[in-house]
């Protein structure tokens, strides 16, 4: 991370978050080459105060990885098909999925407060309830240690 100034990381990763969040909602629907919504996006928004490498990465191995996130969050979705799932949350989940999965540098608490505040923001009524549901579900089988941890500490 060359240029990134550490004090104002979580801001800037939580930028490059909500813009990814976009940018998978948008391939999800549109089904356009990654690289040309990534140009859009350069294109289209100020992504000064965006941690650009980490929104790249979330953009291009999110999908590229997909068939190992949805069996992560699958069984936590009983009721639903993947083709059930409101788009916007279906990008959460993916997302999530993926920084549980292979980003373990960043606290479980944040994948998941991150998608809270994301699926309250750009979700529908109630969506947040869900993703929240879920990540916290799929936490518990990646981050089993740390999620004890965090719970011994609570207590």
């Amino acid at each position: 991370m060359s240029n990134i100034d550490q004090q104002n990381l979580p801001a800037l990763r939580s930028k490059a978050r909500h813009y990814a969040m976009q940018a998978l909602y948008q391939w999800s629907v549109s089904k356009n080459p990654l690289n040309v919504i990534e140009a859009e996006f350069y294109a289209d928004n100020d992504m000064s105060n965006v941690d650009t490498a980490y929104f790249r990465e979330l953009l291009h191995q999110v999908p590229a990885n997909l068939a190992v996130i949805e069996t992560d969050f699958l069984p936590f979705v009983t009721d639903l098909s993947l083709n059930e799932i409101d788009p916007i949350s279906l990008a959460l989940l993916r997302m999530g999925t993926y920084e549980l999965r292979f980003r373990p540098d960043v606290p479980y608490k944040v994948v998941i407060n991150e998608g809270l505040r994301l699926a309250k923001k750009f979700g529908a009524t109630d969506s947040y309830k869900f993703v929240n549901g879920v990540l916290d579900r799929v936490a518990g089988r990646l981050r089993l240690v740390e999620v004890q941890a965090a719970r011994r500490g609570a207590e």
